[in-house]
């Protein structure tokens, strides 16, 4: 794996030269690409440098241990190479970790969709529980959350919510959302303190450029119509609800947040995008992996990947047998200790592959 190490240098000052560029500063989202594209480098470079010395260190170590016969410094040598084989291999596990291929889609922005699916009113008032969790992580984060269409419904539930997260890394950390959420809980309005069992399905999509998905104007169809629900009572008097269905996949977006038709039409667009987007990445994905939908943070939603249990306060995440019995910090959006698991389980089998 190291290879190519001996190029790391002169790509680092290359880039170092392309950050210098006055014109490359005029173009911020160039810049950005090629700051981090350097941050990533140099990092590996300096992990590299310090694999290298730590070689070096336990070759110097051998030499003692060969030529000098005084026991103490022996005994120094041989303490200090076990140590030094430790750092080297603590090393060499981050190293291959930096040299993972990259999911092109990790410094996305990421839309995020919460749907009610079996359990009634439960699961419509569990979608609104998800998205003040979603929330409060991504203020954790420091990421930028805007609700972009709901469906509000008159038990105070949603029967969908989908909202546009925006930040650093948002997509490489939400992505092992997508799939079936079962709640198991007493409703509030149970006489008889039954556990009530039902389900919401998330879906994690990267947001698309407009360079990436040319929508034809001419495939698309435009409804418009009154705003319903809590969402819409200060608009109701005017048809500001857009409705978009995209002829040749049917898929349909609604938006009917904003009090201007012009913006919903706007939103609306942009979800609709996403969802193309992530249809051909689907596509893409399910021909060259069959068993795509067995690995962590594949997307597939009509996996249930996980169970909220009330009355235990667990949280079980089944696809790497995750139980945590913290589930009231869990669900006021301290989601690091259910994602940092995925992200290292996703990682360890990416290594198995390319050893």
């Amino acid at each position: 794996m190291f290879d190519k190490f001996d190029e790391l240098q002169e790509k680092v000052a290359h880039l170092e030269g392309r950050l210098s560029d006055p014109s490359l500063m005029n173009d911020q989202k160039a810049y950005q690409k090629v700051a981090r594209e350097h941050a990533q480098l140099v990092k590996l470079y300096t992990l590299y440098s310090q694999y290298r010395q730590a070689e070096l260190d336990i070759e110097s170590n051998r030499q003692l241990l060969q030529g000098d016969e005084d026991e103490e410094i022996q005994e120094l040598a041989k303490a200090e190479i076990v140590e030094l084989k430790e750092k080297e291999d603590v090393l060499q596990n981050e190293i291959r970790l930096l040299l993972l291929p990259k999911d092109p889609n990790d410094e996305r922005n990421t839309f995020l969709e919460i749907r009610a699916g079996t359990g009634g009113d439960e699961a419509a008032l569990f979608v609104g529980d998800l998205y003040r969790m979603y929330s409060r992580f991504a203020e954790s984060q420091g990421w930028k959350i805007e609700v972009m269409a709901s469906s509000h419904l008159g038990t105070g539930g949603f029967k969908e919510i989908i909202a546009l997260i925006s930040g650093e890394q948002v997509y490489s950390r939400m992505k092992y959302e997508s799939g079936t959420h079962r709640v198991q809980r007493v409703p509030e309005t149970e006489t008889q303190g039954r556990i009530h069992t039902s389900a919401v399905t998330v879906a994690i999509l990267p947001e698309a450029d407009e360079v990436e998905v040319d929508i034809k104007m001419n495939e698309l169809k435009f409804d418009v119509f009154r705003s319903s629900g809590p969402g819409g009572q200060s608009v109701n008097t005017t048809d500001s609800a857009v409705r978009v269905t995209h002829l040749p996949t049917g898929l349909v977006v609604i938006c009917q947040d904003e009090k201007s038709q012009h913006k919903n039409k706007a939103k609306a667009l942009t979800v609709l995008r996403a969802r193309l987007f992530d249809r051909v990445q689907q596509e893409h994905h399910d021909k060259i992996s069959q068993d795509r939908k067995s690995q962590v943070g594949s997307g597939d939603r009509s996996e249930r990947i996980r169970t909220y249990n009330f009355p235990q306060g667990r949280l079980t995440d089944h696809r790497i047998n995750l139980t945590l019995y913290r589930l009231d910090s869990i669900m006021d959006g301290k989601l690091d200790e259910v994602i940092d698991p995925l992200i290292s389980h996703d990682q360890a089998e990416k290594l198995k592959e390319i050893e």
